[in-house]
This record gives structure tokens, C-alpha cells and sequence, in this order.
């Protein structure tokens, strides 16, 4: 197969183009800025401006573009956050449209759902309120050009991916400094999913063509904030005795606390289980023990 894809420097893109690769697919990535070698296509998102050859034999287009959350949202923020991630995709289902590429693998978030509490949602699970959930919404909906010109599209449902490069980057420093703890009352669950599980995920999606619609990528078996956090104290041989309140993290992170930290997504990826997609990290211990 030949692959294009659009984020291919980020944690996820490197890893799925190695992993391609790998499998004997055919890569190419769209690059904003003059390309430079032989599989790289120039592209300018916010001019709708893509280099025409990109598409030649393309059979699945990749857009994994998204900047980070960060840690507090203005106005200005959340604003870049949306344009950072719809834009492309804007600009990306219609040239798959106008090319008539056969599947388009789109990203999107977790984030959904919104706040569940206890309850397991699936793939057909309504939409939930809040700012990350009427993005997610907004995101999978701008991939409706490709989708109505009759090409497949599946949208990524990330969880939370467990990577030394990622997650875990920011809270192994805090761990090993003896100040880990659980956030909140430590019982919202947290949809995690191990980096190789997550990249053969969208490796066994972008090859079995007769999937398509929303996805979760995320582990079967979700863990509560509390799991989570003795699970990675255990991993680095720290105590993590520490317990961060509710209302000390509005404080501290505003809107983001109760979007991100505090929220309760109990996700399970029916769609993938029920495909047959086989899952190397089912454990926290041993995923965590491998990303670190």
C-alpha cells in the first residue's frame, strides 16, 4: 500500500511510518515547509495549498495534526487548538475527495465522550459536553467531504498513549522526586493504551478496508487515576504518597483540570475487539514497565 501522511514528526506519526515501513508499505509525509527528500510533499494547511503529486497511487491518507493541549486554555488557546486540528482535516478530506483516495485514517480524541463516570461507553456512546467533546465533534465531522465522495474514513478515538516521549515525560521527574500522588479522589478512570499497541492499531486499521466510522484506541481494561498512580510509583520504585484535590487543580489549571485531570472516560474499544485486533499490553505494570 502507499501511506500519506500528514504529522508524521510527532510520537505517533514517527512511530507508524517506521512501523509501515516495517510492513512493507510505501510512505510518504506532507512536510509544511519545501521538501527535502524524496518522500517528503510540501503542504500549507491554512492557504489549502498541497503539493498536487502527493496523492500519486495513494491508497490511505493518515492526519494525526494537532497541537498540544497545553496546560491552561484562553480564548486564544483554544482557539489555536481547534484550528490546529479541523484546518487539516478541512483541507485533507477534500483532496481525498477531489483524488478519490480510497480510505482516509483520521485522528480524534477520547475526549468525545466527555465526563462518564462509572459507566463503560463503546463507539456508540453519544457525544458529551464540554470543550473537548464538541471538538472531537467538529474534528470528525470535517472529514465529511471524504466520507460523502465514497471513501473510507475512520476516525482515531486516542486515549491516553504511554510513552517516555509522551505522558510519562512530564510525571517520571515528579515520581522520582517523591511527589507523585493521585489526582482528585483518584476514581476517574483513565483510558490508556501502550505506544506499540496504539501504532499496530492504526497499522491494522489502515489495512483491514472493510473497517471504518469511530474507533477507540484505547486498552480493553481502563485504569483508575489511584490504579494508575501506584502502578507508576511501583514501575519507577517510588512512593507516591501525595494527594492533589480537586479544588487545587481548578485553581491551578482552570478548565483544563475538570476537561483533563479530573475526568472520569471509562472507553473500551468494542470496534477493535470485535475485529479481531490483538492487544501485546493488556497490563498496566508490564506497559509501563516497557515505556519507561
Amino acid at each position: 500500500m502507499r501511506v500519506l501522511i500528514a504529522g508524521s514528526s510527532g510520537l505517533l506519526g514517527s512511530a507508524l511510518v517506521a512501523t509501515l515501513r516495517d510492513s512493507g508499505h510505501d510512505v510518504r509525509r506532507l512536510v509544511r515547509r519545501p521538501a527535502r527528500a524524496a518522500d517528503e510533499h510540501s503542504w500549507d494547511p491554512p492557504a489549502g495549498r498541497i503539493d498536487d503529486r502527493a496523492f500519486e497511487d495513494v491508497t490511505t491518507v493518515v492526519n494525526l495534526c494537532g497541537s498540544p493541549m497545553g496546560l491552561r486554555w484562553s480564548a486564544a488557546r483554544k482557539q489555536m487548538i481547534r484550528d490546529s486540528r479541523i484546518e487539516p482535516t478541512e483541507v485533507l478530506a477534500e483532496a481525498v475527495a477531489e483524488y478519490r483516495i480510497p480510505a482516509l485514517v483520521n485522528a480524534s480524541g477520547i475526549g468525545y465522550y466527555g465526563d462518564t463516570g462509572d459507566a463503560v461507553v463503546t463507539e456508540e456512546s453519544p457525544r458529551g459536553a464540554g470543550f473537548l467533546a464538541e471538538l472531537c465533534e467538529a474534528w470528525e465531522a470535517a472529514t465529511a467531504p471524504a466520507a460523502e465522495a465514497g471513501s473510507r474514513v475512520v476516525n482515531l478515538r486516542t486515549g491516553l498513549v504511554l510513552s517516555k516521549d509522551g505522558l510519562l515525560g512530564p510525571l517520571k521527574p515528579l515520581f522520582w522526586l517523591g511527589l507523585g500522588g493521585r489526582l482528585g479522589d483518584g476514581r476517574q478512570y483513565m483510558p490508556w493504551i501502550s505506544l506499540r499497541d496504539h501504532v499496530s492499531a492504526m497499522r491494522f486499521l489502515i489495512e483491514h478496508e472493510t473497517l471504518s466510522g469511530p474507533v477507540n484506541v484505547c486498552n480493553p481494561e481502563p485504569a483508575t487515576n489511584a490504579e494508575f498512580t501506584r502502578a507508576l510509583g511501583h514501575a519507577l520504585r517510588r512512593p507516591a504518597p501525595w494527594w492533589v484535590p480537586g479544588f487545587a487543580l481548578r485553581t491551578a489549571l482552570g478548565e483544563v483540570a475538570d476537561e483533563m485531570a479530573l475526568i472520569s472516560q471509562r472507553a473500551v474499544p468494542a470496534v477493535l475487539e470485535k475485529a479481531g485486533f490483538t492487544f501485546v499490553h493488556t497490563d498496566l505494570d508490564g506497559a509501563l514497565a516497557v515505556a519507561l
